[in-house]
């Protein structure tokens, strides 16, 4: 073409480029195609319009079912959109390859899509050799189906969040796998680490707590809800360069950051990285962005289990007391395991009350059930007893008035379910500890076993009733023993007893040999009555542990001794780090006075006031000073570690400016010039780090000076 000569039209360019155009309005089901479009479909070579049915039949059927997912693909990350797909002829056989190239746009009134692209003839790679795994041949196409069949059974069936994560680690993607994952949640406006993979521990903590306004990548995905590719460590850098630091030294080439989105919501967001390039085609994002939806259900679904769990086990907790202070001369242990099934609450329950005449109850008991009615119906009959107890009656009365209050409820609620009947068993001990003697009332309940001195162990029959609930006006007749020094007394529920395929006859004999072989202290008893049952136990065990069992379990020991100790609940606490991480930008100053209400939040309980006064000084001059004399962002990292009394304040400002800070000597009258004659004079230890891009300037405060030698770091 001459020098001044008009440009040819569009389609003759395509044309003679052998491209065709092709329109489709998923609203009327047209596909409008040029002549190119046309003969590459093996149709005659004019423009035509066409029904989505005559163009279906001229693709494979699995090349068809893949344009729709990589269409809502490109709309959902706004991409062009690109595809492979193999022109079949009348009798089905594969004719040509076309790649086509689109944009795709959604209408969000009439829910339809409007795709306008091009199409191109490709040669197909020779089976066989590597290049041939390709979406033409179908080869990758069939493991990438088989992968997300494998991936998304394996996520359904993940449990917990713990489960989903170790799926997610070990997820081998088809073609290319990440060797480092994150995934990232929200807890108001900061993001969380819910877990990672192919990081070292501690690795984490400059993510952890960081502000949904940093610029970091997973931040940004939260925000929009939109995926972020970063195919090269200077993509990264360019477009995040506050944060580049944080992950330069993890020595990655590729990133991809994708939403977790449920139900329109985004939840959180997961990074894969590569220590290998990637180049994220839009085959590789559809894989990625299917493998975040599925982790996206599979973590939504594990939050509300655990959520479900934590909210009966809290409820079951609640329901449960406490042993209360110790008591002279007497120990007391107590375990609680509930039901596997279900919602883990059922109606076993165990219980100590203080008496008004200086005594002491233990209760403990059995509501028919294994969910959240017979919950309910234990934590009021619990109270109850409580009451009843607390007025000063005797076991029999007690137990007679729980039984009519018990009976009332329940029979109440015939009307409403005939099957809704409840019953409740029950064993209530009144205690002297002054003398040992003890009064059993029992209702239906296992009666009590003693472990004597010598090691030997008896049932203790004691004269019962009905349990609770059937009769209103059922006699509880009082048995009395007395607990010897030296002898403990057992109170279990049916569940310790019969669990394992056990009966009452066999199940007793088990628990008979343990209290017979066992020398440790009481605590150590109960651990060793629950371990019989399902293994190793806490004082209340859910879970797997309790995923074995058919029956929930309470047990009660009350030991007499000699010398009077006590038990012994101390625990350890261990210092907890806190942190925070946050951004301040160029264009948005006023976040200066944000990360000053922060800071002085994370020391709301240091000892020293000035030092909090310091320390928000020290950092509004940090902050500014990036501000006022670079043209770059600053990030703020600010920790608190160590035990109370005894711990370090560091805070750490970042930017990506490479002129480092000086001394000055400013005049009496001058605004500025003394940020670092300020850090030098209040600061136990400071100092500039260069990096590669950048620097960053610390300072710490310590809470105890003789904890940590203090002095100011000089200037590199």
């Amino acid at each position: 073409m001459r020098t001044g000569e008009p440009l040819p039209a569009v389609g003759e360019v395509l044309a003679a480029l052998a491209t065709g155009l092709w329109h489709w309005n998923t609203a009327t089901g047209l596909v409008t195609v040029d002549a190119e479009a046309a003969r590459l479909l093996g149709l005659p070579a004019d423009q035509a319009t066409l029904s989505q049915a005559q163009v279906r039949s001229r693709l494979h059927p699995v090349d068809w079912n893949e344009i729709s997912g990589v269409i809502q693909l490109a709309v959902a990350e706004g991409t062009l959109g690109e595809v492979r797909v193999r022109i079949m002829d009348e009798r089905g056989r594969v004719v040509r390859v076309g790649r086509s190239r689109f944009h795709a746009s959604f209408d969000q009134r009439k829910r339809s899509y409007e795709v306008t692209g091009s199409l191109q003839e490709v040669t197909e790679p020779v089976p066989g050799t590597s290049a041939g795994r390709t979406a033409v041949t179908g080869d990758w196409r069939r493991s990438r189906e088989a992968f997300l069949l494998d991936a998304g059974r394996a996520l359904a069936e993940a449990r917990s969040t713990a489960e989903v994560l170790r799926v997610a680690a070990g997820l081998s993607m088809p073609g290319f796998s990440p060797d480092g994952l994150a995934v990232f949640g929200v807890t108001g406006d900061r993001l969380t680490i819910i877990g990672h993979h192919g990081h070292q521990p501690g690795d984490e903590g400059p993510f952890t707590h960081m502000a949904l306004e940093t610029d970091y990548p997973a931040a940004e995905v939260v925000r929009t809800g939109r995926a972020v590719y970063l195919s090269s460590p200077e993509k990264y850098k360019d477009r995040y360069p506050l944060t580049w630091p944080l992950a330069a030294h993890f020595n990655r080439q590729s990133w991809a950051f994708l939403p977790l989105t449920v139900a329109g919501r985004t939840m959180g967001a997961w990074m894969a990285a590569f220590t290998y390039p990637v180049a994220f085609t839009p085959d590789e994002r559809s894989v990625l962005t299917t493998v975040a939806r599925m982790l996206a259900q599979a973590l939504s679904r594990a939050e509300a289990t655990e959520s479900a769990r934590e909210l009966t086990d809290g409820l079951q907790r609640s329901m449960l007391p406490q042993l209360g202070p110790e008591i002279p001369g007497m120990s007391v242990a107590a375990r609680y395991v509930p039901t596997g099934g279900g919602l883990q609450v059922g109606g076993d329950w165990y219980d100590m009350i203080p008496l008004p005449s200086g005594r002491f109850a233990l209760v403990i008991g059995d509501v028919q059930g294994h969910d959240v009615r017979a919950a309910g119906l234990m934590g009021q009959l619990r109270i109850a007893l409580r009451a009843y107890a607390s007025e000063g009656h005797r076991p029999d009365a007690v137990l007679s008035r729980a039984s009519r209050f018990l009976h009332g409820m329940t029979f109440g609620a015939l009307d409403e379910d005939p099957s809704d009947l409840r019953f409740a068993t029950c064993l209530y001990v009144e205690v002297d500890p002054t003398t040992g003697l003890l009064d059993i009332a029992r209702a239906g309940h296992p009666d009590p076993a003693i472990r004597m001195t010598d090691g030997t162990v008896l049932a203790r029959p004691t004269a019962g009733g009905l349990p609770l609930g059937i009769d209103p006006d059922a006699d509880y007749p009082t048995t009395r023993i007395t607990l010897e020094p030296g002898e403990t007394m057992l109170i279990c529920t049916d569940g310790l007893i019969e669990t394992g395929g056990h009966d009452l006859d066999t199940g007793w004999k088990r628990i008979r040999t343990i209290l017979e072989e066992h020398d440790g202290d009481l605590e150590e008893l109960a651990d060793a009555l629950v371990q019989a049952v399902h293994g190793p136990s806490s004082h209340h065990t859910t879970g797997p542990l309790a995923d074995r069992r058919e029956d929930d379990i309470a047990v009660l020991l009350l030991t007499r001794q000699d010398d009077g100790r006590g038990r012994d609940d101390t625990v350890a606490v261990q210092p907890a780090v806190r942190r925070t991480v946050m951004s301040v930008a160029q264009a948005e100053p006023e976040r200066v006075g944000v990360a000053r209400q922060q800071l002085r939040e994370l020391l709301h309980d240091w000892a020293c006031e000035d030092q909090v006064d310091s320390a928000v000084l020290l950092l509004s001059e940090t902050l500014t000073n990036v501000l006022v004399h670079t043209d770059a962002d600053a990030l703020l990292l600010a920790e608190v570690s160590g035990e109370p009394g005894h711990r370090r304040m560091r805070v750490e400002v970042t930017d990506n400016s490479d002129d480092l800070p000086h001394r000055r000597s400013p005049g009496e009258l001058a605004s500025s010039g003394r940020g670092l004659m300020l850090i030098e004079l209040l600061a136990q230890a400071w100092g500039v780090d260069p990096r590669g891009e950048g620097k960053s300037i610390w300072f710490e405060l310590y809470e105890s000076e003789g904890a940590v030698g203090s002095g100011a770091a000089e200037l590199p």
